[in-house]
Parts: structure tokens; sequence; C-alpha cells
């Protein structure tokens, strides 16, 4: 078995497909066919930036599963899947962006090959990576199929993190812990925010120790002043500015896993209720992390959140956290529990959330967040270890990156156009990697 590349152990695998199977009995499920790339690399280890064309991978309830997709992608499946050869197959180019054919007509004979012609098949309906055209050419290519709607069957499957997945989100962890001190430390008046994203995006492929740094689900979140009072913006290159509050939004990535962190740093000094909102988030986050425990519900989290909150006069909408773990872009939340109010999903031990209590007010924003880890007994644990506060600098833009700092990747366009702003000031940025 050609484990070699494939991230994880044989044994792992196999919980997880049995874990799979058992779900899709209960649904009555034959065969499923998962699109979705976080789930794909779940069963299989497939890894690829692929998902912009149709692939996926079949399972039905014995056997191995196969990986089906674009004959040049097939190669990049047999460097990474767990399985043999045999059990990964690729369609001709011909399919790709065609008007004439579509690759659910490949997909459709290979399912009557495997004898699931007239079978109860599953398909994640409401998935990103899954058209309504691939389901419509699919039923009419498998016209004495049943297609059944099989959305997060497996998303469920990978709520309760197994040991092998914590390591991984352990490593993700110190890197986000690392970009988000770095985004904190540079961030100053003057420094355009296109130059500090290209920081953070740096130090967060190179990693920390051994641990490399892969892509993340969803690019840096950096707005500052008014567009922090929005949730997803990302960045532009405009120069920082004092009076202004920025949050960053951002996660380390290790081998796919993520974990999520958010800190908020104010350039200057900042209004009293924003220091004031910051002190009520910080009680709301303690008490939700204390309400995160084993036999609890979700919803316990976010009421013990809102309710310190509206002690404090801030009425909170919306949900507070989903689970994290393994993802692919766009998102690297799991699409399954919310910590909402109407949420009861019982919390169980190996569970993880990015514990989200964001606050977007009229006139700034500011995120204060955790990747926690539910535990066997006691609150969950914060798997990232930096300050909880709102950050305040009130750095003159002369305060400058020292030298010999690792970032080479800089151009010399910043050092220039700092010394025009600054003339008798000896700007020095970058040096040698340390």
């Amino acid at each position: 078995m050609p484990l070699e590349h494939a991230p994880f152990s044989h044994g792992e695998y196999v919980r997880r497909i049995t874990k799979t199977r058992k779900a899709m009995e209960a649904a009555g499920i034959e065969v499923l066919f998962v699109t979705d790339p976080s789930n794909q690399a779940w069963l299989t280890g497939y890894d690829g930036w692929s998902f912009y064309v149709h692939q996926g991978v079949i399972l039905g309830l014995d056997g191995d599963p196969i990986w089906w997709g674009r004959t040049m992608d097939a190669f990049g499946a047999l460097r990474t899947v767990w399985m043999e050869e045999k059990s990964v197959i690729g369609y001709d180019d011909r399919y790709i962006q065609s008007t004439t054919c579509h690759p659910m007509e490949d997909l459709a004979a290979h399912l009557t090959r495997l004898g699931y012609g007239s079978a109860r098949v599953g398909v994640e309906m409401e998935n990103y990576y899954y058209s309504a055209k691939a389901h419509a050419e699919l039923a009419r290519n498998l016209p004495n199929a049943t297609l059944v709607d099989a959305t997060a069957l497996v998303n469920w499957q990978r709520t309760v993190k197994s040991d092998e997945e914590l390591m991984f989100i352990r490593r993700a962890a110190r890197i986000s812990e690392h970009i988000v001190n770095l985004a904190i430390e540079r961030a100053r008046p003057g420094l355009r925010k296109n130059e500090l994203v290209g920081d953070i995006l740096q130090a967060g492929t190179y990693g920390v120790g051994d641990d490399w740094g892969d892509y993340p689900a969803i690019v840096p979140l950096t707005p500052s002043g008014l567009d922090a009072t929005a949730a997803h913006l990302t960045w532009d290159g405009r120069p920082m500015q004092t009076g202004e509050a920025t949050f960053f939004e951002l996660s380390g990535c290790y081998r796919r896993y993520h974990a999520p962190l958010c800190r908020t740093v104010h350039l200057g000094k900042p209004p009293q209720e924003m220091l004031d909102a910051s002190e009520a988030l910080n009680e709301g986050i303690e008490a939700g992390i204390e309400a995160a425990k084993a036999g609890n519900r979700a919803c316990d989290i976010a009421n013990a959140l809102n309710g310190a909150l509206k002690k404090a006069g801030i009425d909170r909408n919306g949900r507070c956290g989903y689970p994290i773990g393994l993802s692919y872009p766009p998102d690297w939340g799991e699409r399954t529990i919310s910590l909402r109010d109407t949420d009861e999903t019982v919390l169980e031990p190996g569970m993880t959330f990015h514990f989200m209590p964001a606050l977007w007010m009229d006139s700034w924003g500011l995120e204060t967040t955790e990747t926690i880890l539910i535990h066997e007994s006691g609150p969950a644990e914060a798997l990232c270890n930096v300050e909880r506060k709102l950050f305040v600098k009130d750095e003159v833009l002369n305060d400058l990156p020292a030298p010999n700092d690792g970032f080479t990747g800089r151009t010399h366009r910043v050092t220039d156009r700092l010394r025009e702003q600054q003339p008798d000031v000896d700007v020095v940025v970058g040096g040698p990697a340390g």
C-alpha cells in the first residue's frame, strides 16, 4: 500500500472510512460520490490544486475508495493517496469545459461498470464543488439510479479529531501564533497594507522550525478603520493610519490543517468604548471556554459569551464559532456545528472549534478569537498562546523593523518611501535570513 506520501497511517484512514460507511448505511446510501476536496483528502489523502475541474471520491460499502478526476490530475493522486494505482481513475481532457460533453458522463459510466447503475447514490448537493449542471448530467446518465442528498455526511464524521489530526492542528497553531505576533509587531502608521500582508504570507509559508506552512483556506483578512466594520474584507495598498484599528484574521496551516486566530491592533489611542468592549469580549471568551465542556451543548458556549456581553450593554447577533480542521479554499470551517443559541449539538472530546466572537460596530471592528479543543473533562483548551487583549501601539513611523529579521523578500521600495517620509531616520529593512 503506497503510504509513503499520504499524511496519515493506514489505520487512521480505515477509521475514517469505517465511520463514513456506518453513516452511509444509516442513510440508505449504497455508494457515495464525494466532491468536497476536504472530504476527498480526509478519506484518501488526495492533495492538489485541481478542484476547479470535476473530480471526486467514489466510496462503496466495501473495498477501497476510488479517486476519480482529470487524467493529468490522476498522476497527482498517485503521488498523494494511500490507495493502490487501480483505485485511481482519470477522464479524458476532451471533457474539460466542453459544450458537447460533460465529465459526469464518464463518472456515470464508471459507476455503472462498478455495479451502481441502479443504486442509491449519495451526492453532496449543497457544496461549492458540485454544480447544478453536474447533478443534471449525472442524473441523465444514470437513469436507473436514485440520487440522494448526502450533503455534509462526511463532514459530520470529521467533527471529532484523532490524535494524529490533533498533532497537525497543534503544529498549525504554532504557525498561527507566529504570524499573528508578526502582524502586530510590524503594524505601524505609513506601512502599506499589502506589504504587511506579504510578510504574513511569507512567514506563514516558512512555518515554524521544521513545520512548514501550507496555504490557508482563507487569505489574510486585515481591514482597517471603517473597513474593519465589515467581516470579510481582505487588504489594499493604502498605508496604515494613526487612529485606526486593524484586525488580523489569520490561520497557520500545516498539511491542510488549520488553527485560526484573530487579534486587533489600534494605532494610537483607541476610543474608550473600544477598550470597554475589548474587556467585555475577553470576559465573554473566558465564559465561553469555561462552558465548552464535553457533555455540554454548542449553544452553551454561545449563551455564556452573550451573557457576558449583555452585561456590558453589547447585544451581539449571529453565531460565534464553527468546527475547524482539514480544509481547502474558500473556507476553513467544516460546515456542520454552529456555536449559536439554537444549536444543541452535544460537545465531544476531540472536537475543535474556531471560537469567533468578533464585534463589528458602526465605526470600528474588534476581533479576538481562539481555536479551542474539547477535552474529556474540564473546560476547553485554547490551542494558541497569544495574549488576549486589544493591542495598542503609539509608536511613530520611524520605529522600523530591525535588520537581519529574515524577511529578504521585501523590496527596497518600502525603504525608499520611508526615507522620503522620514529623511533624518536611518532606515534598514530586511537583511540576510537568520
